[in-house]
């Protein structure tokens, strides 16, 4: 995909404050058009920086980015014209309603009065907002205030919005509010780029994930692709006899190639599991033939915040390595 066809495309960008601390070193990321991409990473990844160079907020010291087709650092106002921008607290005003917010935003980026209280109307309903349109915002549940933030940054029909942990301190309810309001955005054509520290949000609405550590992206790919990296699927069961370990162990090393890990308070036998059908079937035939009694068994994916500890952990170790080496 080339630059100018993808939604966002930054290459080697660098960016260092006060000459001490490096914030980006070669950022690299290509974001498809009209898909929700995750950026994940710990604290001090680079997560923030990356937002505000790509966003015009702040300026790159090297590399190149495009955001929406133009080139961000020579053409700042073509970019600042395409985008939205929702960061991790609402910036609407508290003493103005609902309706009032959406109808002066609206007038703000150049919608004439009749069509600026219509839209207004349209994205109160569309985000549910419709019974509060005429209280004042302060007195909007965190939800809502969330809700209500995201509608006043698509007033200008972004091509690409950029959601900075948009779901902070909301609650499961809220949460899931906020997310059927982004699939339906993108349903309509826009590009989101996500920030977030909860990773079943990213696993839930991202197309694509992008894993930051030290400023620059040490993994991407699908949520799946990125819980393979983790070690892949594993079968797990417990027995209900504690003699039957050591014969259950032998089965599970003969069907899957790999002895198992075992836990032996807890009765439990783990291993990985190449073929999640084939490998089920087969290891609760032979149990069965060898009468090796089972309570439970499953096939279990790693979580997408395993797959996450085990790339960071497995890049801070590598990176320690190669300053030990060196």
């Amino acid at each position: 995909m080339s630059a100018t066809d993808a939604a966002i495309h930054a290459s080697g960008l660098a960016k260092n404050y006060g000459g001490k601390v490096q914030a980006l070193a070669g950022f690299d990321l290509t974001v498809p058009r009209g898909i929700v991409f995750g950026l994940l990473g710990p604290n001090g990844s680079g997560k923030t920086t990356a937002v505000k160079c790509l966003t015009t907020l702040a300026r790159y010291d090297r590399g190149t980015a495009r955001v929406a087709g133009f080139d961000v650092a020579a053409e700042p106002e073509q970019v600042r014209a395409r985008i939205g921008l929702t960061g991790q607290y609402a910036a609407v005003d508290e003493l103005l309603s609902g309706r009032e917010n959406l109808v002066m935003f609206g007038k703000l980026v150049g919608f004439r009065s009749r069509y600026a209280k219509s839209f207004a109307d349209e994205l109160l309903e569309r985000f549910g907002l419709a019974e509060a349109a005429d209280r004042p915002v302060g007195h909007y549940s965190g939800g809502m205030r969330r809700r209500i933030d995201l509608a006043v940054s698509i007033l200008p029909a972004p091509e690409v919005l950029v959601l900075d942990e948009p779901t902070t301190g909301l609650d499961p309810q809220s949460r899931n509010q906020m997310w059927s309001a982004v699939r339906e955005l993108v349903r309509g054509g826009t590009t989101v780029l996500l920030t977030t520290q909860y990773l079943d949000e990213a696993d839930q609405l991202a197309s694509r994930i992008a894993v930051l550590k030290g400023g620059r992206v040490i993994a991407e790919g699908t949520a799946d692709e990125l819980k393979h990296q983790a070690g892949g699927d594993q079968i797990t069961l417990v027995v209900r006899d504690a003699e039957d370990i050591p014969l259950a162990a032998d089965v599970v090393d003969s069907v899957g190639g790999t002895y198992p890990q075992i836990e032996q308070e807890e009765r439990r036998i783990s291993a990985p599991a190449a073929d999640r059908i084939a490998t089920l079937t087969n290891v609760l035939r032979a149990l069965e033939s060898r009468g090796v009694r089972v309570e439970d068994i499953a096939i279990r994916r790693p979580t997408l915040d395993e797959a996450f500890l085990s790339l960071t952990e497995n890049r801070t170790r590598s990176s320690d390595s190669e300053v030990l080496s060196s």
